[in-house]
């Protein structure tokens, strides 16, 4: 990433242009077939969206790079599509990306730049659900908050039901706990107010107990849209819903100390 010259990177994010439309079946060589080629299409998009974090790379970006993805995004299954690439790219080794909540803003408004709001949005729900950023950091998410309450007020409040359904989905639950395990390696611990990882020795922990902390999260996170506002208020007006977990099971917020609960 860093040893392409400033002045090529324009010209090679124009010549990679849409990788939705990419053709990877290459011609015939010397009259004979080349070999089948592995490309996955939305994988490739998901990586030009995580260079919209890089200060180096964020202004070289094109609307036409992300023409086929904002309107496969436009769907719920695009979302979980895009969603499902960028949990195989950060459990993977890429965490340059996105590690930050300031990243995260500049990387919503260069999307709103580019007139992509269905991807900006995507963003915003990976930051808001994913786990992976300090969410004791409150100075950070108040920018996040005000960002993305602004978002939804500029591009329609309604779209807040589907970061709602993100939240309390659960199709993406084996590959969010395959990330999570990635990430913190053990189990997440405070250290101060600062929430970091333990390394050694490992502290292993069954997918049930990362299934729990998934729904205990889910609640918090509700919890903060409801009630919390980034700021004050409520950002769906206030209202007052009970959250339960998928097993049926009533969650009792303040009973919990894992990482889920960093959203109170």
């Amino acid at each position: 990433m860093e040893n392409v010259p400033s002045e090529g990177l324009g010209n090679l994010l124009q010549a990679v242009g849409d990788p939705l439309q990419f053709n990877p079946d290459l011609p015939p060589q010397d009259g004979q077939p080349m070999g089948a080629v592995e490309y996955k299409p939305m994988m490739a998009a998901v990586i030009l969206i995580e260079l919209a974090s890089s200060d180096l790379w964020r202004n070289h970006l094109h609307r036409s790079n992300f023409t086929s993805c904002e309107e496969i995004t436009s769907t719920e299954e695009g979302r979980r599509s895009a969603h499902s690439c960028r949990f195989k790219t950060a459990a993977a080794s890429v965490r340059e990306f996105f590690c930050t909540l300031v990243k995260i803003v500049a990387t919503i408004r260069r999307l709103e730049e580019l007139q992509c709001p269905n991807i900006a949005e995507v963003v915003i729900m990976w930051a808001w659900t994913t786990g992976a950023l300090n969410a004791a950091d409150r100075d950070a998410w108040n920018l996040v908050g005000g960002d993305m309450l602004r978002f939804y007020q500029t591009h329609g409040i309604g779209r807040l039901t589907s970061l709602k359904r993100h939240i309390t989905d659960t199709t993406m639950e084996t590959k969010h706990i395959e990330f999570l395990m990635a990430w913190y390696i053990g189990s997440p611990c405070r250290v101060g107010s600062v929430r970091q990882a333990i390394r050694s020795p490992p502290v292993l922990r069954g997918v049930s107990e990362w299934q729990t902390d998934l729904r205990v999260s889910q609640a918090c996170q509700l919890r903060v849209l409801y009630h919390d506002d980034m700021g004050g208020g409520g950002c769906c007006g206030g209202i007052n819903e009970e959250v339960n977990s998928s097993s049926g099971r009533s969650v009792t917020l303040d009973k919990f100390m894992a990482w889920g609960c960093d959203y109170l």
